[in-house]
């Protein structure tokens, strides 16, 4: 009998399901896009049973499309949106608002108050992270603050919080089992990257109570088994990595020092620190990468809030093309971007500037702009954005980038691939596989239950697809760039 690792990946705007054969080879794949909420301007929202149900029907496609059943899957692995917060009622399992998204600011003014009151250093040690909007605390708090009966219930432990990895292990174990794995939790603001544990400092400062919170387990490792009808037979749920970590390990980034870049929704770029956690000094966020066995890899983090979704908002909010693939052959119809600079910060900037409160700019427009400029743009303003992380990880971690390996769906824009190695002056790397964050919960669950024996026979599945090599003239080169840092300053609140 034939067996598999599904994999389901969770993300901002849809739900796939994809099933792994021993090589590392896509059996099967099934995706389903779900409502994206905006109550107000900067809120974003998605609904928990929403996301449930979507992520339950590409299961069952997926693994209907190839005449398999439960008895053939060795192992389901989790990826996830990160930071995207869900509370639920313990007893009903009934979510008690809707699932509040990374994305969202509408808790910015609490984290001003934070900063005010000098709180910083204090989360930044023990988290390794900046106060900001993004992170989950705040949301957790601001539910139990505005949805009426909210506190109440939590103080008497009625209620669960959990990220999404947290909230789907839930529904697929009908509320037996309630945990995350050490890389979800290193992104709420509530966990302690070093001791490995809930804090309960932090807790007690956003007034959330320990019993909402899951138990924290490794990244590769038997948390539960099936009880859904899904699958007539139990099957072992055997890894969990949030998004970013998932696609780090998918790329193989193994050893200290090896850096991949995620071109999704957003952009995040992390840097494999080894064992130990480097604290940065430029504005980036240390993160831990994975826990397997005793061993936690640690890892640096540049996130970058708007990417391929400046793509969706060209189709939705400008309506210059008719579908995202559309933008690759409209920005090449024009030699270059003429003199035009689009900073994307439709949800404020992320890493390295941390502006929750910069709006989107477009600068250089005259009367010879036109469409294609502004796609141009778009896509530039996404390497440009990748090219400041990249030297603010290189000043942290005393290193020069070798090379850079590249997954998430516009990672295929050949365009955008070769103006980030011109921009970044090395190589860009695409690997044959580029479904890396679900690849990479796939291996963590494999490795949990023997279907595959090590990391290094792992290793000898990720290939090269293409190699991007710097081909802009230097000269170029530095007029682009210098063209972005004025757009930035420009574009930075309070400059």
């Amino acid at each position: 009998m034939n067996r598999y690792i599904l994999a389901l990946d969770q993300g901002t705007s849809s739900s796939r399901a994809i099933v792994f054969d021993e090589h590392g080879h896509t059996k099967a794949v099934s995706q389903k896009e779900f409502t994206q909420i905006f109550p107000k301007p900067g809120w974003v929202e998605h609904n928990p049973m929403e996301i449930w149900s979507s992520q339950a029907s590409v299961i069952a496609e997926a693994i209907t499309s190839i005449d398999i059943n439960g008895l053939n899957i060795a192992a389901i692995g989790i990826t996830n949106q990160r930071e995207t917060t869900i509370v639920w009622d313990a007893e009903t399992g009934e979510p008690v608002y809707n699932a509040i998204v990374w994305q969202d600011r509408r808790t910015s003014e609490f984290c001003d108050h934070l900063k005010r009151d000098g709180r910083t250093d204090l989360i930044r040690s023990k988290t390794g992270l900046i106060i900001d909007a993004y992170f989950s605390a705040t949301k957790i708090r601001w539910i139990l603050e505005n949805v009426p009966g909210a506190r109440q219930k939590a103080e008497e432990g009625r209620l669960r919080f959990g990220t999404v990895d947290t909230w789907l292990i839930w529904m697929l174990t009908r509320g037996e089992v309630h945990v995350t794995d050490v890389t979800n939790a290193s992104r709420t603001m509530l966990f302690n990257i070093h001791s490995l544990e809930w804090d309960k400092e932090l807790l007690s400062l956003f007034d959330i109570p320990e019993s909402m919170m899951p138990q924290v387990k490794s990244s590769s490792e038997v948390y539960g088994y099936t009880k859904t009808t899904l699958f007539a037979h139990e099957v072992p749920i055997a890894g969990i990595a949030g998004d970013q970590q998932a696609a780090l390990f998918g790329q193989m980034c193994t050893e200290p020092g090896s850096v991949k870049n995620t071109y999704g929704t957003g952009c995040f770029l992390l840097m494999n620190s080894g064992e130990r956690p480097i604290m940065s000094s430029n504005n980036l966020l240390t993160t831990i990468a994975w826990k397997i066995g005793d061993t936690v890899n640690y890892a640096l983090e540049g996130s970058i809030f708007v990417a391929g979704s400046v793509v969706q908002w060209l189709r939705d909010g400008l309506g210059i093309i008719r579908s995202s693939s559309e933008v690759e052959e409209l920005a090449a119809s024009v030699p270059d971007n003429g003199g035009v600079y689009f900073v994307p910060a439709l949800t404020g900037l992320g890493a390295p500037h941390w502006d929750q409160y910069a709006k989107g700019s477009i600068y250089g427009i005259s009367r010879g702009t036109t469409a294609a400029h502004i796609a141009r743009a778009a896509l530039e303003g996404i390497a440009f954005q990748t090219m400041d992380i990249v030297n603010a990880m290189q000043r942290d971690a005393g290193c020069t980038l070798k090379e850079l390996k590249v997954d998430g769906g516009a990672s295929r824009n050949n365009l955008l691939m070769q103006f980030q190695a011109d921009i970044l002056g090395t190589s860009v790397i695409r690997p044959t596989v580029t479904e890396t964050t679900a690849l990479g919960a796939a291996y963590l669950a494999g490795l949990a239950v023997g279907y595959w024996e090590s990391i290094d026979h792992i290793k000898s599945q990720w290939g090269v697809e293409t190699e991007f090599r710097p081909e802009a003239p230097a000269e170029a080169v530095t007029t682009l760039k210098e063209g972005w840092a004025d757009a930035i300053r420009r574009t930075l609140t309070g400059k």
